[in-house]
């Protein structure tokens, strides 16, 4: 399983997605960096493979960063996904 994390201007939790393949993942971040570089904002309506239910709709000029990672033993354990892991010496 693969999290899309989507960080939003002036919003300190970011909007997950997940996706079941590396494939669609890197699909879904494609278009995600796309529509950040166009001019004109873009409303970006996505749906998540593990919660077939859940629907999220964003402007493209909110976000300010995407990360794709893969669901690892460390992820399941709780740690929270991100560029910085703090705190094991």
């Amino acid at each position: 399983m693969y999290t899309i994390d989507i960080i939003l201007k002036m919003s300190p939790i970011p909007v997950s997605v997940q996706r079941k393949d590396e494939e669609s993942a890197q699909a879904l971040y494609q278009s995600i960096t796309e529509a950040m570089q166009e001019a004109n904002p873009k409303l970006l309506e996505l749906t998540c493979d593990k919660q077939p239910d859940k629907k999220v709709a964003i402007f493209s000029n909110q976000i300010s960063a995407v990360v794709v990672s893969q669901k690892t033993g460390a992820a399941a354990a709780g740690r929270a996904p991100g560029f910085l892991a703090i705190g094991e010496l």
